[in-house]
């Protein structure tokens, strides 16, 4: 099982996972129980997210997911995610973006949220989900697209895990070709596309029909 490692990022945006038999916050707190029947993400809202490799778009869980859901809702109502970048892509894994615009310059945030991902959701292939450092309620403006089903995200007895707040509902092939360009090692970012991949906008559009 892959985990999310070596994210040592410009102001700690980044997803950070311990290894297995502790908590994944450095501390000695016992991570809550997550919920045994969580629920179905509910498709609340849905945003067309438009980049230089094509475009997608994400159903967004408000209902059962508020802190997480509301929080995306609001950077992408003032704009935030326009020109930043999918910053780290690893094939058959995850891609991540949301927080640095080219050239790697971090964008400023808004406080961090609380972690939700005990709600149950689990981070199944096309779920996106909220990155965040070792603490667990540290998650801001970057978030990140699972490639394949990766319970080992997930909140358990011993991980606070990451928080799935929606999913790719059109357009997963555009993020499969994302997660397998290129990459290399720059300034201390990992896997980083070695052509940058931009965000050029993220807007609501009609959510598509079952």
């Amino acid at each position: 099982m892959k985990a999310l490692t070596g994210f040592v990022f410009t102001g700690g945006l980044a997803i950070a996972l311990m290894g297995c038999g502790g908590s994944d916050d450095g501390s000695t707190a016992i991570p809550p129980t997550p919920n045994p029947m969580p629920p179905s993400l509910s498709a609340d809202i849905c945003y067309l997210m438009s980049t230089s490799k094509g475009e997608f778009t994400l159903a967004v869980d408000l209902t059962n997911m508020p802190i997480t859901g509301g929080n995306f809702k609001r950077y992408v109502d003032k704009s935030f995610y326009n020109a930043t970048l999918f910053h780290r892509t690893v094939n058959n894994f995850v891609i991540q973006g949301g927080g640095f615009t080219t050239g790697l310059n971090a964008k400023a945030t808004d406080a961090p949220i609380n972690n939700e991902a005990v709600v149950g959701i689990s981070n199944k292939r096309g779920t996106v989900a909220m990155a965040r450092t070792k603490a667990p309620n540290s998650a801001t403006s970057q978030f990140f697209i699972n490639i394949l089903d990766n319970p080992q995200l997930d909140a358990s007895s011993s991980s606070y895990g990451y928080a799935v707040f929606g999913k790719v509902v059109e357009g997963m092939d555009v993020v499969d070709q994302i997660s397998i360009v290129p990459t290399k090692t720059i300034d201390g970012f990992v896997e980083t596309p070695m052509q940058e991949i931009l965000i050029n906008t993220v807007s609501e559009t009609s959510c598509p029909a079952d």
